[in-house]
């Protein structure tokens, strides 16, 4: 029997990759999206639609545009029900956060406990994942004493975030507070309506077909800007750290919880302490492959900016077997084939 999928968010990195992964596997696929990113960053030359296009190819994929904080457009993309839902769509931007407060709780925290409503009335048996963020942990993260370093700091005796960590009684960011907030429905709807949840605590996650901007996205966008000849503003000093993930590999996570036997379950994902990158590095990294000086400007830090964040993913690793088959330079190497290829859409 074809599984059935819906993907919200699914014209973006995420969304976009787990709508691809599932289409080869032979499921019928609903990716439901508002195309709204290329407004939220002010990009004009639509962004978003360039993966929305890009899943038109696929003849099991079904295009749904509507907003997961409505109901009817939520009910129209599960039809008569589905097997998985990737629960992809947001508000990615911490900046954007702190500029609109309101629309930021109302992508994140309502769209997400819509989506959970929706899903447990018409299709109860469907396994949920929500994509959640580190920013969950907030500032706690700076409770681990750190080391600095010419090119980056460390930590002088932790390792990686587990999921233990506290998640109160620190400052967040708004955008923190709002994905926390979809991450607890998830795990509230799991307890309440013995729904099969799970939450992914998602460190960066890169790859091709990932529009970055100044936002949110870094990695792609630095790469972007280096490409064009840009100046990059870098916010803090530059030696902030964090584990990156290529998107092939989050997708694997998603697949192997799908067909895991777990019922519930709460993992911080990310490339572990064995895939780090600062700022500065990655700079340095682009100036050998451009072979020029990038020009950077410093300013003040962001709110909330963990100077270095590294996901303890022992857990995962136990729990699916799971572990990142793609290094930082092979991940890398893929998303600036990409960047180089598609630099006619990088305004």
């Amino acid at each position: 029997m074809t599984q059935k999928v819906l993907v919200t968010g699914g014209a973006g990195l995420v969304g976009s990759h787990v709508a691809e992964y599932y289409a080869k596997k032979g499921c019928r696929v609903t990716v439901l999206d508002n195309l709204m990113r290329s407004k939220l960053f002010g990009y004009n030359r639509k962004s978003v639609e360039y993966n929305w296009n890009y899943l038109k190819k696929y003849r099991n994929i079904i295009r749904v545009k509507g907003d997961v904080r409505d109901p009817r457009d939520v009910n129209r993309s599960l039809g008569s029900g589905v097997d998985i839902v990737i629960h992809a769509a947001g508000q990615p931007g911490v900046p954007s956060s702190l500029k609109n407060m309101k629309e930021d709780l109302s992508i994140n925290a309502w769209g997400t406990l819509n989506v959970l409503e929706c899903v447990q009335k018409r299709s109860s048996h469907a396994v949920f994942i929500y994509c959640s963020t580190n920013k969950v942990y907030g500032q706690n993260v700076d409770r681990f004493a750190v080391r600095e370093l010419k090119t980056r700091y460390v930590w002088t005796r932790a390792k990686g975030v587990s999921e233990t960590m506290a998640l109160d009684e620190c400052g967040h960011t708004p955008y923190g507070v709002s994905k926390c907030t979809g991450d607890f429905y998830t795990q509230e709807f799991a307890d309440l309506y013995r729904m099969r949840t799970a939450v992914f605590r998602m460190s960066c996650i890169y790859g091709p077909r990932q529009f970055g901007f100044e936002d949110q996205g870094w990695v792609a966008w630095f790469m972007i800007a280096a490409l064009k000849r840009r100046t990059i503003t870098v916010y803090g000093d530059g030696k902030q750290v964090r584990d990156l993930l290529f998107v092939e590999d989050l997708i694997t996570a998603y697949d192997r919880f799908v067909k895991s036997k777990k019922a519930h379950a709460v993992y911080n994902i990310g490339g572990g302490p064995h895939n780090t990158l600062s700022l500065q590095e990655f700079l340095g990294l682009l100036e050998k492959e451009f072979q020029y000086k990038i020009k950077v400007r410093f300013k003040s830090w962001r709110p909330s900016d963990q100077k270095v964040y590294i996901s303890d993913i022992t857990r995962i690793k136990k729990d699916l077997n799971w572990h990142p088959d793609t290094s930082v330079p092979e991940g890398l190497k893929r998303l600036l084939e990409w960047v180089k290829q598609e630099r006619q859409l990088f305004q």
